[in-house]
């Protein structure tokens, strides 16, 4: 009997060990597996990160880069057709203020590249040239209205992500790009609004159901590259003053008289 009770308290003390051990178990693995697996934040940072001599350049500072450049090569034009074919003066204005403020970011932006070696795109998106022609394709008011809608439109998407890069960049040259770029599309925000022209009912309907953009193109710099000659930035000037918020356009019909 005394052997049977010995075996018994074996096994017992074996079965409350395995238990331990197995609960254990659960309790580590969890914090192992989710500090170990890919996907983390951190994961995310590091991630096509490469070392440069401004600091650690990651993929979303060259997205960044790249969104900066096609900018440009969408809103010179549309600035350019928006002073000839603006029927307010608060358009014309508008599209004065894009002109000043991309031949600027324009001329940033591939110092920039050119001292990470980095390429760029030399051609509007698919996107891009989608609201390209549906600008060229408007008259009239209605060009008036789909220019600072579109513009606007497309000023709100980028703003996010001036605001993300520039809080979390370690690279220095970026970190000024995104200062410059902030107060530009600060800028042609409130010159945009200022038209009277803006629908923010669409502005609002697009944000609600937005989805992650795709990732654009923007390579890791491939190594050392011979520097293209220096651009000289177009400093903005405040030769274009915002018009006033009174210029909306009036009701048909109306002849401002009570």
């Amino acid at each position: 009997m005394r052997s049977i009770n010995r075996a018994g308290l074996i096994s017992g003390t074996g079965v409350i060990v395995a238990g331990l051990t197995a609960t254990l178990i659960a309790l580590i693995f969890p914090i192992w597996s989710y500090a170990d697996r890919a996907g983390t934040g951190l994961d995310a940072l590091n991630t096509g990160t490469v070392s440069t001599s401004f600091g650690p350049l990651s993929g979303l500072d060259r997205e960044f880069i790249t969104k900066v450049r096609l900018a440009g090569l969408w809103e010179l034009p549309a600035g350019q057709q928006a002073e000839e074919r603006g029927t307010t003066k608060a358009v014309q204005t508008a599209g004065e203020h894009l002109i000043e403020g991309h031949t600027f970011l324009d001329a940033r932006v591939r110092d920039v590249a050119a001292r990470l070696g980095l390429e760029l795109p030399s051609q509007p998106n698919d996107q891009q040239r989608q609201w390209l022609a549906t600008l060229n394709a408007a008259h009239g008011e209605d060009y008036d209205r789909q220019f600072a809608t579109i513009v606007r439109m497309a000023h709100g998407k980028v703003f996010s992500l001036v605001a993300q890069v520039r809080a979390g960049t370690r690279n220095s040259l970026v970190r000024d790009l995104a200062e410059d770029a902030n107060t530009t599309v600060l800028d042609h925000i409130k010159v945009l609004e200022a038209t009277g022209y803006v629908d923010f009912d669409a502005l609002a309907r697009d944000a609600a159901g937005a989805s992650t953009p795709p990732i654009t193109n923007s390579p890791a710099p491939p190594g050392p590259t011979a520097s293209p000659s220096s651009p000289v930035p177009v400093t903005p000037s405040d030769g274009y003053p915002l018009p006033p918020a009174a210029s909306s356009p009036r009701p048909e019909g109306e002849n401002g008289q009570n």
